[in-house]
């Protein structure tokens, strides 16, 4: 029975993206957004339950992947889908536009779409690709949810002008989802957060990361949670420097 436990947990991240689709869809997007970080946990415990208990298999490095789809791939779209029909049918925030139920309003709705269809991709292609264990290349799908999330907790709780004006501009928002779908799908290296050891030689970059996201949480409370992934992009960046 051991042998299950990480699919077991892959199967809950799988579960908590599923319902952060239904919350998303009736609007509830900061709820959607706990239950996508409730994915994020289940997806690091199912790969340290997976080398703890040795459980390796083809099925559960497949149902992974599938499971990061719904919950890092489908429902941060949906999240961003909702919001930018809410901007575009109501006075809309920094940027918006009044584009009314044309094409343009069309458009940026489809858009939407690019963010799973990339992640799909995204994850296909880190199946096959061996280069990929001790770093990334391309934006990984949990860090794509993580640039949606970040931006409705950090309006939901910090009461920023900010990030609720950004999260009503349909503009930002398919600019946003267009650079997320093409960073998931690029070859940019990208640090790998799996640590073998604690040293700091070979783990600067990591540490960095850690660092600064502490400081600017610290200082900036929710509302600099949008910070989160730049920080991590150019952590990464600094990271090749050492």
């Amino acid at each position: 029975m051991v042998k299950y436990i990480p699919n077991f947990l892959t199967s809950l991240n799988l579960v908590s993206g599923f319902f952060a689709i239904i919350l998303a869809a009736s609007g509830n997007t900061a709820e959607a957004s706990w239950l996508i970080i409730a994915a994020m946990v289940f997806d690091f415990s199912d790969g340290f339950a997976a080398r703890s208990l040795k459980a390796y298999s083809d099925v559960g490095k497949e149902l992974d992947s599938l499971a990061d789809l719904v919950s890092f791939g489908v429902a941060p779209a949906l999240i961003i889908f909702v919001h930018m029909k809410g901007g575009l049918s109501g006075p809309g925030g920094l940027f918006a536009s009044a584009m009314g139920e044309g094409p343009a309003m069309k458009m940026m709705l489809l858009s939407t779409a690019l963010m799973p269809v990339c992640a799909a991709l995204r994850l296909a292609v880190f199946n096959l690709d061996t280069t990929q264990s001790t770093s990334f290349r391309g934006l990984p799908t949990p860090a794509n949810a993580i640039a949606v999330i970040s931006l409705v907790l950090g309006a939901e709780y910090s009461g920023g002008s900010l990030s609720s004006a950004l999260l009503g501009s349909p503009l930002f928002l398919a600019a946003l989802t267009v650079m997320l779908s093409l960073l998931m799908v690029s070859r940019i290296p990208l640090l790998s957060l799996k640590i073998k050891t604690l040293k700091l030689r070979g783990n600067e970059g990591r540490y960095l990361l850690v660092l600064l996201v502490i400081i600017v949480l610290i200082a900036g409370g929710a509302g600099a949670a949008p910070l989160i992934i730049p920080i991590y992009i150019a952590s990464s960046l600094a990271a090749l420097l050492f």
